[in-house]
């Protein structure tokens, strides 16, 4: 009976710090994620950048036209449309933008893409496409952090927190 007791103790101290360490994970799970909360907590949508007139010249003389960011980021399934107000054509990637017309592209795939720019001075332009966070992200990081903290906390509380019960001579 002794022994049966002594594993339904260990087996409620397992329980009861798995569930505590699942619920310390969240947590700091969820106080991360607010603080550094980022753009990939974002449904896609159509992401417009403008190429104002006179970056031709600007790009000529090294200059940066300041809408201009030198790296974007997105999620998959963003839809990047570049709209040219110049009055010279650019190059963006695979795209061509007749001047006063506009290309867009859409962005399927989570990679990191250096793409040719004609509108920036260093004449390329660092992309991130990020897969979306979502709940079920978010869920599995709680647990591959939680469970393994559990059981650590079950490891220390049966073998390094004495027993409260009183042994007996």
């Amino acid at each position: 009976m002794s022994k049966k007791l002594r594993f339904n103790d260990v087996l409620k101290k397992v329980l009861l710090s798995l569930l505590a360490g699942i619920l310390l994970s969240w947590a700091f799970s969820e106080i991360a994620y607010f603080v550094l909360k980022t753009g990939e907590t974002r449904p896609p949508k159509k992401v417009e950048l403008t190429i104002p007139r006179g970056t031709a010249e600007l790009v000529a003389q090294g200059r940066v036209a300041s809408p201009i960011p030198s790296k974007m980021f997105f999620v998959v399934g963003d839809t990047l449309q570049v709209n040219n107000q110049d009055i010279v054509p650019h190059q963006f990637g695979a795209l061509y933008i007749a001047a006063g017309s506009s290309a867009s592209v859409l962005l399927d795939t989570a990679q990191n893409y250096a793409y040719s720019c004609s509108f920036c001075p260093s004449q390329y332009i660092g992309v991130a496409v990020n897969a979306p966070l979502d709940i079920s992200t978010r869920l599995i990081g709680i647990l591959q952090a939680g469970v393994p903290m559990g059981f650590l906390i079950a490891l220390y509380t049966i073998f390094a927190v004495p027993s409260r019960k009183k042994l007996s001579v």
